[in-house]
């Protein structure tokens, strides 16, 4: 199986802020707020339908998803509209306890109820008749990566992307968080936080970002803290301490052997943990293609403008290849 490598210069432009109102209108798309269900509770996502684009003349069609502790008016929406801009019908959703969807407790890491919802985004976009049938792909920004591919491994669709992916296991935790104690310890913490809201009702929030509270798990980390980028209003800048044991333990390796569509991987080594995304992508044995770009750190590959249409750029020509073919994937076995 051939595997084929690209290589450009990314020139990085200042960070542009962007937010959407529920419904919105520009030359090239429409947005359309939509509500769908998974896991008994009601998800609201951002639906971008290009111009020209109905039930009469359908096109493909991608869920998006951002980063950890995200929601759709960030990086999801960013790249959304970008996909739109291209012609691709694109939904942006708040997952499970996040921003407008339903869910307790709030602010939940989960990586199993993640998965789920995307899987529910796919099938929603199933029901539209702007979507062309078997023509429904996925594209995962940052820690939502690793959902995005499980989702994949698990359902049907038709080509997957993960653009700047956070893709771990124990032993990159472990280097990341500061070893098997450290570790341990922030499992025993997500515990206890579990045990508290089950007896209590009440969830252990932290502040996610902040350039002056140094409790803050992002604390003055760039995009997050800057209100031009990713502290918009909508956001509500929580994280809930019950998350940490689902997202330590999560190892995204296994699910790359078991991907049967096309990928398409978009990273740079100035990002982050890039020694992870090349072990992923090493086992993936679907058709696959990588494109890597130089110095693009991982919140450029946010809201850049440079590394942002160069990333969009591929990932619409990858979801638009008249060669990739839904697998066929008996959910009832996968799940």
């Amino acid at each position: 199986m051939s595997i084929s490598r690209f290589s450009s210069r990314a020139v990085i432009a200042a960070g542009l802020g962007f937010a959407l109102t529920a419904v919105a209108q520009a030359a090239s798309f429409t947005v359309e707020r939509v509500t769908f269900k998974s896991g008994g509770e009601t998800l609201v996502g951002q639906l971008y339908i290009p111009s020209g684009v109905n039930k009469a003349k359908p096109t493909e069609a991608a869920v998006v998803t951002g980063a950890w502790m995200t929601i759709k008016e960030q990086m999801a929406g960013r790249y959304a509209k970008e996909l739109a801009e291209r012609g691709i019908v694109a939904l942006a959703f708040d997952f499970r306890s996040w921003g407008e969807s339903g869910g307790q407790p709030r602010a939940m890491e989960n990586p199993k109820t993640k998965t789920e919802d995307i899987r529910a985004a796919v099938a929603f976009l199933g029901t539209r008749g702007e979507v062309k049938k078997n023509a429904i792909s996925g594209l995962g920004l940052c820690a939502s990566a690793g959902y995005m591919a499980e989702a994949a491994a698990t359902s049907n669709m038709r080509s997957v992307a993960l653009v700047a992916p956070w893709l771990h296991d124990r032993a990159i935790v472990n280097a990341v968080y500061g070893g098997e104690q450290s570790v341990q310890n922030l499992i025993n913490v997500s515990r206890e936080a579990e045990k508290k809201f089950k007896t209590t009702g009440q969830a252990t929030l932290l502040k996610a970002a902040s350039t002056t509270d140094k409790t803050a798990l992002m604390f003055n980390v760039p995009y997050y803290t800057e209100a031009d980028r990713g502290m918009i209003p909508q956001w509500e800048n929580k994280f809930n301490v019950a998350s940490w044991e689902g997202w330590l333990t999560l190892d995204a390796m296994p699910t790359a052997p078991r991907i049967k569509q096309p990928l398409l991987m978009v990273h740079s080594d100035a990002a982050a943990i890039p020694n992870g995304a090349r072990q992923f992508f090493s086992a993936v044995q679907a058709p696959k293609k990588d494109l890597w770009l130089s110095d693009v750190n991982q919140f450029a590959f946010y809201d850049g403008a440079a590394p942002v249409k160069q990333a969009a750029d591929a990932v619409a020509t990858h979801f638009r290849a008249p060669n990739t073919v839904m697998p066929q994937v008996s959910l009832l076995t996968a799940q």
